[in-house]
């Protein structure tokens, strides 16, 4: 059966350069383009050449795309002619191939937004639209609050559309503004503008997601014959953020009755790097990943519960609705004080320790985690610590170093600028290889600024463990999470601390004290620990 042909349309470099908190450099932005065009998206909307200088930049530096770079702006101001409007111009001359401006599809945003009469803003959308083609472009029409204007104003919202596809845009996408729309109401709408005289396959759907429901509502768009989807990595953008095509394109590619109905530029092998460059961006923006992202996040085919991981043995099939492999996660069997056997043999295995069915060690494991979960520790997203617990209590964990003594100093004091700054100072007794070794560090960075007595307690580790010190230099910590677990007088903490190295992996650990510099002290030398047990085989370095 032949395929109906869906257009992927990016616009995580606009639009979602609008999220709160998020600004791309020139730099960052050629690198996600990169990875969306690797990844098989049609279109990629690098900005608005003119508005800011980094989309100008952009611009000016546009890579060499199989994807069709697009400029974003708006249509031509009333009062002068498209080819004599500044702002138009400054798009134009970005010099894509494809131009996609935004005008207003509800009668209220015209006479009260921009003030002026429903014809003229018509003639506005028609003019702009025949200038880009007239330059021999692609043109787009973003539709703004098309679904809150037909709502309104049904006659209204249909006449900007069909003026711009009559003047020559390739593609109409109704916009969901502000992401209000329900995901029945899309189906209909976008139904009826078909039925009026607008093709499904120049129809394309741009959806927020303030209802949680951009997915949905896309979904929703495609199956009522629109064949463009506009969206976003990560569900980036303003407010709510957008449509999330990291859980649109697989869902497109692995789900019935999509997959079945349609095709991308997306392939299996491109979709199985998803997670990998959902990631990327997260560590661009220098945000922690979600878990409970669908299909990409940690925690998507995480299995706590005993009963459901003795499953998973079995058929990976009974709890989960696709092999992660497909878009490059992993499945994870997290340990706990409601696992079972099942779950710690599955993770064992996993670490690359083999327990025989009925072995006793399995019990004392178990018991030892419940213990410690009861005092505390969580082991349920602290993967390396639970990793070196159970080779502590099988006898294989190296003794890689000792620590002697640990000393913390914060001190507040005026600079010579008469500020009042911080300075933490850490100085760390390791015994290795029969030797003792002292460090002192302080934790300020490049700029003179503090970062934090567990900086400073990580960079003395780090400066001086002998022949170990070399395997840690590609190695960093990237989140630092504290909990109370108890209140008041017996309040205990628990710090979580998330690494990674130069070779992609990440990593979590824990530790618990009624100190916090502790509690982080502990999970940093499980963080170290799993580090030079990863690679000190690899590097032919034995522990003492």
């Amino acid at each position: 059966m032949t395929r109906d042909r869906l257009y992927l349309y990016d616009t995580t470099l606009r639009d979602g350069q609008q999220t709160q908190g998020v600004q791309f450099s020139t730099p960052e932005k050629l690198r996600i383009a990169g990875a969306l065009d690797s990844l098989g998206i049609d279109y990629i909307e690098g900005g608005w050449p003119g508005a800011n200088p980094t989309d100008s930049a952009f611009f000016e530096a546009a890579p060499a795309t199989r994807a069709r770079l697009t400029a974003f702006g708006m249509t031509k101001r009333s009062g002068r002619s498209a080819e004599n409007d500044d702002v138009l111009a400054a798009v134009m001359n970005a010099g894509t191939g494809t131009v996609c401006l935004v005008g207003k599809a509800h009668d209220y945003h015209v006479t009260h937004a921009l003030g002026i009469e429903l014809a003229e803003n018509t003639e506005n959308i028609r003019a702009s639209m025949a200038h880009i083609v007239a330059q021999g472009r692609e043109a787009l029409f973003d539709a703004e609050h098309f679904f809150d204007g037909y709502r309104d104003n049904p006659a209204y919202a249909l006449e900007v559309c069909r003026a711009a596809l009559e003047a020559g845009a390739r593609w109409i996408v109704l916009c969901d503004t502000n992401g209000g729309a329900m995901p029945a109401d899309v189906a209909r709408v976008v139904g009826e503008v078909i039925a009026a005289g607008i093709p499904g396959d120049r129809l394309g759907i741009h959806c927020h997601n303030d209802t949680d429901q951009a997915v949905a509502c896309s979904l929703a768009a495609v199956m009522a014959g629109a064949r463009q989807i506009q969206g976003t990595l990560n569900g980036l953008g303003e407010r709510c953020g957008n449509a999330n095509l990291t859980s649109l394109i697989p869902t497109l590619l692995l789900k019935e009755p999509y997959a079945s109905r349609f095709e991308t530029g997306v392939s299996a092998g491109a979709l199985a790097d998803l997670t990998r460059i959902s990631r990327m961006l997260d560590d661009i923006l220098n945000r922690v990943p979600v878990k409970q992202a669908p299909y990409v996040g940690s925690s998507a085919f995480a299995h706590k519960a005993g009963l459901h991981a003795s499953a998973i043995l079995k058929d990976p099939s009974t709890y989960e609705h696709i092999d992660p492999g497909l878009v490059g996660n992993e499945r994870i069997i997290p340990m706990s004080n409601q696992a079972g056997q099942s779950n710690l043999r599955k993770r064992l295995t996993d670490a690359g320790l083999s327990v025989s069915q009925g072995d006793p060690a399995l019990g004392h494991i178990l018991e030892r985690i419940k213990a410690r979960e009861d005092e505390g520790y969580s082991y349920d997203t602290a993967q390396a610590s639970f990793e070196l617990l159970a080779r502590r209590e099988l006898g294989q964990m190296p003794a890689f170093f000792e620590v002697k003594r640990y000393k913390v100093t914060v001190e507040r004091r005026k600079n010579k600028y008469d500020r009042m700054v911080s300075l933490s100072e850490a100085v760390v007794v390791v015994k290795v290889d029969g030797e003792k070794l002292l460090s002192v560090s302080e934790s300020l960075d490049e700029t003179g600024s503090d970062r934090g007595p567990v900086n400073a307690l990580y960079k003395a580790l780090a400066k001086d463990l002998g022949r170990y010190s070399a395997i840690l230099s590609d190695m960093r910590l990237v989140d630092f999470k504290v909990r109370i677990t108890q209140g008041g007088t017996e309040a205990v903490t628990r710090v979580i601390i998330d690494s990674e190295d130069g070779k992609g992996r990440r990593w979590s650990t824990v530790g618990v004290s009624a100190n916090i510099v502790d509690a982080s002290f502990e999970a940093l030398l499980d963080a170290i620990n799993w580090k030079l047990l990863r690679d000190c085989a690899g590097q032919g370095v034995a522990a003492e």
